[in-house]
């Protein structure tokens, strides 16, 4: 049922014949069945990040990360309609045995649309990047895919975490993210009113930190002023896990548990990921909260259940277990991961031809590492094909000889005590000096960047402290590109890294992220030409953290490409191709630009719609997808951000030599900027717009040897 209103009606009847204790009960993640009205338990902690997680077998898309590289909404609103399809089949099968435990349900708390403001936050990974925009675009359409069109809600989707939370992930429990009002109306807060007031989204999360001095899962301010009143919020909120506990224990706002929980409460949270609710009858006893208050979260709560169709027959009820990880599923979470590895660097070396090779060295801690394929907050799967096996899949039948050398560990901490570190990279060298090229595969994986206090990191805290990848890899990158051989290196992490020794000495380098359980096949695939590369990077890749401020400051000065006052190694939006795709032609208000009519005016007279035409052709013989990229500029305002900001974007797929035409809508707010008081507006008259494959900016140009075409619009 989507009618909201008939299922707010049913909740409040529902609830009215609940007694104070049973309606508290229901406010736990964990909420108890009810026999007497025929309630079921119900456990509302579900993850569904990229593919459901932590459930048993399901479909492993690439981390989200991976999939925000791709810049491409409709791949997005799948991936969330595959994790809502698997997610019932699974729930379908589990109820049907009375089995209501965690992980069970159809609440999913996905996704993080949290801006990766720093690159050293470990669970930047689990985020679609650094851009505001993007990232709404993208969440909208996961939460879209996932809560479905049909009679019923199919799935429930979750923004978290709401709203500015992106580390140090050590100090979350207790720290005051401090953001002015420009800062949280232009970067933390768009996304978010994105996916409730476009995309509907569900249900919304609060974060572990403070924002601006209140905890967010108590925080009156982005609760209740923003989130409901002004946004007009109309689903539930929920805390992340054990938050609530922080108000007394680390945040020290409250002294009680009790008063911790009507804090909460009082903020509009209705349900606690944690155990601090537990003391909600204490409070109430205690006239610290109403039945009211706990009535009224318990309905929402209730609604949501309805919406699902969780007491009634449902379309969804014939989704059948043949479902979980189908052939289908499977094909889409291969496209997923082709279109989102971003080629960083290519001498000509690549697409590898198998005809000429005799032999190729597979070397790296993550060449043959099952872990680096699946990132955090991820399902099992029934099958990983790790990079090597892709590579000797794809070469077993032409001859070539795969030499393998794991090279070192991933970090020297896992190897010292077994004294064989420098044999391991004795035999990486030998592979490359028998190799007539090698695959060079480095990175992290979750346990070393990731959630802090997370079952999958070694350390409390899974941010890293700086851009290099761990020295014992550094180690290993120098010894094999001194052997002389053609190296082509993969590097498999979820962040930005310091690549410049492999931008001056390797042939070719990948961004492969963490590409799904079965990511080897599609690398492997890449490699040797069977898929052009397409990815952009959702981040910057800057050269060191010697650029940029503080970690845990989050003022945006200096921070993402928006923001960047130096030249980054690799800029937002930036990624290569196989084939030679050219922006021909862009038309807007009806006035065709060319690239070598630089800065035309074109003025903009309110009537034509926010769209500009693109003629696009591919001057290869190589099949091969692009993205198209429409930044603006407002060049009078001081409001502006420094440099031109992401407004349209758009995925094409073009054959050999073929020119197609596409249309890319501008968002209705592209004209806007946000001022010092946190107010969108228009304040200029002279804007500059770019279209391309990437930004209009001198790092680009340099990389890729292509330009923008740029022109100016008057209002």
């Amino acid at each position: 049922m989507r009618d909201r209103e008939l299922a707010k009606k049913r909740a409040k009847e529902l609830v009215a014949k609940m007694s104070l204790e049973e309606k508290a009960s229901q406010l736990k993640y964990d909420a108890p069945a009810v026999p007497g009205l025929n309630v079921p338990a119900y456990n509302w902690w579900n993850e569904g990040l990229h593919g459901v997680a932590r459930a048993g077998v399901a479909t492993s898309f690439p981390q989200a990360i991976g999939m925000a590289a791709a810049f491409d909404k409709d791949l997005m609103k799948e991936v969330g309609d595959v994790v809502a399809t698997e997610g019932r089949a699974k729930y379908n099968a589990y109820s049907s045995l009375e089995d209501r435990d965690i992980y069970k349900g159809l609440t999913f708390w996905s996704p993080n649309v949290n801006i990766f403001r720093d690159p050293r936050w470990g669970r930047g990974h689990e985020t679609y990047g650094e851009d505001p925009y993007l990232t709404g675009e993208l969440g909208k359409s996961f939460v879209e895919g996932l809560q479905g069109d049909g009679e019923y809600m199919k799935a429930a989707g979750c923004a978290k975490h709401f709203a500015v939370h992106s580390g140090p992930e050590a100090d979350r429990h207790h720290f005051d993210a401090v953001a002015s009002k420009k800062d949280m109306r232009e970067t933390y807060l768009p996304a978010f009113e994105k996916l409730v007031k476009e995309a509907g989204v569900e249900a919304v999360m609060g974060a572990y930190n403070r924002t601006n001095g209140e905890p967010c899962c108590g925080s009156k301010t982005l609760m209740q002023d923003i989130l409901r009143d002004e946004w007009e919020f109309q689903g539930h909120y929920v805390s992340d896990c054990w938050a609530i506990r922080d108000f007394h224990e680390n945040h020290m706002v409250t002294e009680t548990p009790e008063e911790s929980a009507a804090m909460a409460l009082k903020a509009g949270c209705d349900v606690n990921c944690g155990n601090t609710y537990l003391h909600m009858l204490s409070a109430y006893n205690k006239g610290l909260v109403t039945e009211e208050e706990i009535t009224l979260a318990a309905e929402r709560l209730f609604t949501t259940r309805f919406l699902l169709g969780l007491f009634d027959e449902t379309e969804y009820d014939k989704i059948g277990y043949d479902k979980i990880e189908c052939e289908e599923h499977l094909k889409l979470a291969d496209k997923a991961t082709a279109e989102g590895i971003v080629l960083l660097k290519n001498n000509g070396i690549l697409p590898l031809k198998k005809s000429e090779l005799k032999s190729i060295g597979v070397v790296g801690p993550n060449a043959n590492s099952r872990v680096a394929l699946v990132g955090n907050y991820h399902g099992t799967s029934s099958r990983y094909i790790t990079v090597l096996e892709g590579i000797q899949d794809e070469t077993k039948d032409e001859g070539v000889r795969v030499y393998y050398s794991e090279g070192c560990h991933l970090f020297r901490d896992r190897v010292e005590h077994l004294g064989w570190r420098q044999d391991r990279i004795s035999e990486a060298v030998a592979v490359a000096k028998n190799s007539d090229v090698v695959i060079l595969c480095v990175g992290l994986d979750e346990t070393l960047e990731g959630e802090e206090g997370d079952t999958g990191n070694s350390y409390a805290s899974g941010d890293k402290t700086d851009l290099l990848l761990p020295e014992v890899q550094r180690e290993l990158i120098e010894a094999v590109c001194k052997v002389g051989k053609p190296v082509i290196l993969l590097n498999m992490t979820g962040s930005a890294m310091d690549l410049r020794y492999a931008q001056e000495h390797a042939d070719a380098i990948m961004q492969v992220w963490y590409p799904g359980a079965r990511g080897g096949k599609v690398v492997a695939k890449m490699l040797f030409g069977e898929i052009s590369p397409s990815g952009k990077l959702p981040i910057t890749f800057y050269n060191d953290t010697e650029e940029l401020p503080e970690f845990d400051d989050y003022s945006m000065k200096g921070r993402t490409y928006r923001y960047l006052e130096s030249a980054p190694l690799y800029p937002f939006g930036y990624g290569l191709s196989y084939g030679d795709v050219q922006v021909e032609t862009v038309t807007y208000c009806k006035t065709k630009v060319e690239l070598s009519q630089k800065d035309a005016e074109i003025a903009y007279d309110g009537h034509d719609g926010l769209s500009v035409t693109v003629e696009l052709q591919n001057r290869s013989k190589v099949a091969t997808e692009e993205v198209v990229q429409v930044y603006i500029k407002d060049t009078k305002s001081a409001h502006a951000t420094t440099a031109a900001k992401l407004c349209g974007f758009d995925r094409v797929s073009l054959g050999a030599g073929e020119k197609k035409t596409i249309t890319v809508t501008l968002d209705k707010d592209a004209f806007t900027v946000i001022n010092d008081e946190g107010e969108k507006l228009v304040d200029g008259d002279r804007f500059e717009l770019s279209v391309g494959l990437g930004q209009a900016d001198a790092r680009t140009k340099e990389l890729t040897g292509k330009e923008s075409i740029k022109f100016i619009v008057l209002r």
